[in-house]
């Protein structure tokens, strides 16, 4: 998918994947991973997420990587902060408290960058790209993450035929040929959700699952 279709999403206001508040599975499932304060963790295509901020409220350094400037505009502003920039390879690097989001490409991100990053949360990320793209971005860009990473991946799974991504589904098997060889995974949960999703439900789609799985690179 190209960048300018997430640029449009934000312009346009096209934005139903963000949620108001943090992710409840962020909520249910992180403290047990056992991750220290002041581990840096990776949040990938991360928008205006209060993943962020909740993440730095437990103590972490939270790193996130975003194309839209308006998403990163407006996160800041919604949580009364002023961040100092400055420009990179990467992108333009926007840093408040323990808080920093660089205006970039997730795949341009190097292994220096992210070799500091002892956790990773992605919630909207992987299910935000198409199969191809899927395939680069676990080979690819969870590759540059070092070894003993932890952290927590959530999916959705849905009849693909019943709905034009994204969100894509990524059914559970999925999940474990892409991560499986390289990442020690758990699934901790996969539960039923149609309920509580009525844009779904409208698209005409019969079943719907999100799943939540710690990860731990090997």
């Amino acid at each position: 998918m190209h960048p300018d279709f997430w640029l449009e999403r934000w312009r346009e206001r096209q934005i139903g994947f963000h949620q108001d508040a943090p992710t409840p599975l962020l909520l249910e499932f992180w403290p047990a991973l056992g991750i220290a304060p002041g581990t840096r963790v990776f949040v990938p295509l991360c928008g205006k997420s209060h993943d962020l901020a909740w993440l730095a409220a437990q103590g972490h350094r939270v790193l996130g990587v975003e194309l839209s400037p308006l998403a990163i505009a407006e996160f800041f502003a919604e949580h009364g902060l002023t961040p100092e920039t400055h420009a990179s390879p990467l992108g333009l690097h926007h840093v408040a408290g323990d808080i920093e989001i660089i205006q970039g490409d997730a795949f341009g991100l190097d292994a220096d960058t992210l070799a500091g990053c002892g956790a990773v949360f992605d919630r909207a990320a992987l299910i935000a790209l198409p199969p191809p793209m899927r395939e680069r971005y676990a080979r690819a860009l969870y590759a540059r993450l070092p070894a003993g990473c932890r952290g927590l991946l959530v999916s959705l799974d849905y009849p693909p035929h019943e709905k034009q991504g994204p969100p894509f589904p990524v059914p559970p098997d999925e999940v474990r040929a892409l991560f499986g060889a390289d990442w020690e995974l758990e699934r901790l949960a996969y539960r039923d959700i149609l309920a509580a999703q009525p844009r779904f439900r409208e698209e005409g789609v019969s079943a719907l699952h999100t799943g939540a799985w710690r990860l731990q690179r090997r």
